[in-house]
């Protein structure tokens, strides 16, 4: 990729830090919401399940509809914004960051939770006869038990982020440096013809998009291995 422009590396670092940022605090959510979801035996969770896992069947256009309304100037997020003197926090990097997350969530949350579903209830009740507390046995026992599921979903949830394009498009547009990650900026250089950037970069997303892909089939089998 030698010889690209400087707005070309700009999208790429702004990507990379967007789906860095996303991941790790799509983590510190996902795993107690999975927790959550694998444990508990409330009849509503499966209701919490599906709006968790809504964005898998939902338009990206109509997921970044409504998140453009709740963080325009006259939603939630325009009130959160003028805490700091702005007006919204759409056509911002914050406001990427949650789209994001909203949008890769069930790819982080359901890996992890069937993690926590396949370690079964022996582990935890080895736990309380050692007299662990509840807390001692889920970070000493099913954290690591779970390690698969959580790096599954850690790297579904960084891949899913560099990829997404519709839902960052609607909230974000492409300001250079602010908005303009790698799938905006490939749209755009289409759209001026600009087909050697397109190219480079289009070419750049398949060999990542591959190695996702690899890396998650070897890990699933690892996991299996594992578990057997």
């Amino acid at each position: 990729m030698q010889g690209l422009s400087p707005d070309v590396w700009i999208a790429v670092r702004l990507t990379l830090e967007l789906a860095l940022l996303t991941t790790a605090l799509l983590l510190l959510l996902g795993t107690p919401l999975a927790w959550w979801l694998a444990r508990s035996r409330v009849r509503w969770k499966e209701g919490v399940a599906a709006v968790v896992a809504m964005p898998l069947v939902l338009p990206p256009t109509v997921l970044g509809f409504y998140l453009l309304i709740a963080l325009g100037p006259d939603g939630p997020g325009g009130a959160i914004a003028g805490l700091w003197g702005a007006r919204t926090l759409a056509f911002s990097f914050a406001g990427l960051v949650i789209g994001s997350i909203v949008y890769s969530l069930p790819f982080v949350v359901q890996p992890i939770r069937n993690a926590f579903e396949a370690m079964g209830e022996r582990p935890l009740e080895v736990a309380a006869t050692l007299r662990a507390s509840p807390a001692q046995a889920f970070w000493r026992v099913a954290l690591p038990l779970a390690r698969p599921g959580l790096i599954t979903g850690a790297v579904l949830g960084f891949a899913h982020t560099v990829g997404e394009f519709g839902v960052v498009l609607m909230i974000g547009g492409a300001v250079p440096g602010k908005t303009k990650v790698l799938s905006v900026a490939i749209y755009d250089y289409v759209e001026t013809s600009r087909w050697r950037e397109a190219g480079l970069l289009s070419a750049g997303m398949v060999v990542f998009s591959f190695v996702v892909i690899l890396a998650t089939i070897l890990l699933g089998r690892r996991a299996a291995r594992a578990g057997s």
